[in-house]
Formats: C-alpha cells, sequence, structure tokens
C-alpha cells in the first residue's frame, strides 16, 4: 500500500478541453453550415444524457444519418482522432504531475467514453506521465471502492475543475481524501457562484500552481 495517491481529472484540469470543443464547433459549422452544428450538438447532449458521458465519436456516428455523402463526412474522423491534444496542455500541466510523482503514484480518473477518452490523454502526453495508469468511468465518483482496490493508499489527492463532484467524493472517502479544486473551465466558472458543502480542501487558480500547493494532511483548515 502506498501513503499517498494522487487522482489527477484531465478535462480542464490537464488540458484545455473548451478549447478543443470550440475547435469542433467551429470545423462543424464550417464544414455542414450552422443548422447541421446545432445538430450534431443536440445529438452530443441526447447522448451524454442517456450514457452519463461525452461521447464525441458516438455523436459524429449519429450525425452522419442523411449526410452520407457528404463530402466532409469522413473528413470528421480524422480531426477528431487525430487533433493535437498535446497543444492544449494546460502550462505547467506535465511539470505539476511529474512533481507530484515523486511524492506518491500518479492516477488519471476521468470520466469518458472507452475510445476517443483513452485516445485524448494518450496523444497529449499524458498516459506516458502517469506511467499508463489510467482509469476511465462513466461516473467516477460512484466507483470509488474500485479506485482503492486498484491503488490501495493510506490517503488520497484528487485534483479537479467540478467542485460538485468533489464533494461527493469527500463525503463518501472523508478523512482520507484531500480534494484541490483547479478554477480553469466553464464548469469551474459556474460553480463559484454556487456553493458546495463540503467546500474544496484546497484551490487553485491553475494547474501549475499544484506544484507549490499544501497538500499536507489531515487537512486543518
Amino acid at each position: 500500500m502506498d501513503e499517498l495517491v494522487f487522482l489527477l481529472d484531465v478535462d480542464n484540469t490537464l488540458l484545455d478541453n473548451d478549447r478543443f470543443a470550440a475547435d469542433l464547433d467551429a470545423r462543424l459549422g464550417e464544414d455542414f453550415g450552422a443548422e447541421q452544428r446545432a445538430r450534431y450538438w443536440a445529438l452530443f447532449e441526447d447522448l451524454r444524457a442517456h450514457h452519463g458521458v461525452a461521447d464525441y465519436l458516438a455523436a459524429l456516428q449519429a450525425f452522419r444519418d442523411g449526410l452520407d455523402d457528404h463530402p466532409r463526412l469522413l473528413g470528421m474522423s480524422s480531426f477528431l482522432l487525430e487533433y493535437p491534444f498535446e497543444t492544449l496542455l494546460f502550462e505547467g500541466a506535465l511539470a505539476a504531475v511529474a512533481r507530484l510523482g515523486a511524492r506518491g503514484p500518479t492516477v488519471v480518473l476521468s470520466d469518458g467514453d472507452v475510445v476517443f477518452q483513452p485516445r485524448k490523454i494518450q496523444r497529449a502526453g499524458i498516459w506516458d506521465a502517469v506511467a499508463g495508469r489510467v482509469l476511465i468511468y462513466r461516473h467516477k465518483e460512484r466507483v470509488l471502492d474500485d479506485v482503492q482496490r486498484r491503488h490501495p493508499a493510506a490517503h488520497y489527492v484528487m485534483v479537479d475543475d467540478k467542485p460538485r463532484l468533489l464533494a461527493a467524493m469527500k463525503q463518501r472517502m472523508r478523512g482520507r481524501l484531500t480534494t484541490v479544486f483547479v478554477r480553469q473551465g466553464h464548469y469551474a466558472r459556474a460553480e463559484t457562484t454556487a456553493p458546495v458543502e463540503p467546500a474544496p480542501d484546497r484551490r487553485i487558480e491553475r494547474i501549475a500552481d499544484l506544484a507549490d500547493c499544501d497538500l499536507t494532511y489531515p487537512i486543518t483548515t
């Protein structure tokens, strides 16, 4: 058993997923027009509501209906699968991961599908940065027993951009978990107007600040 394990979210924590979504939105509008772009996002949201995860590839499969003869349809596959996610890493993200790795194992703990999300993590260089310790679930806050079985530790630190998710995890693990809220991305901006309980143990403005964040435990704030 390790003394300390660091659990790291990906989207809007280590890399700027909002910028990816904006790039995808622009590409859809350029290739298919505003009406079809809106249809893609409606399909995307319907699938997310049904399955509980963001699934860009499944949305593209549904989007092809009625567009099989469109000359730019197949290009969307390459756009998604070959997207240069390494360019979306937040400044200092991998350096912070490396600094944490000197203290204990770093583990990616992400929500997502089982094709595109791993591809994103690999292309960004995050997979190698955590030595392949990558866990991807539909709802990571619901599988904490599995996380602890796979990576047993006396204490955990969870780093994420969603305070509500951090609160749900804290309620389950209590004193064995230190929660760190990274104020990046649209979820983080939305949550600042709606405080959650329990509040995050630590708050940082950007992921680069994680390297110098006080992660001592038990928390004494």
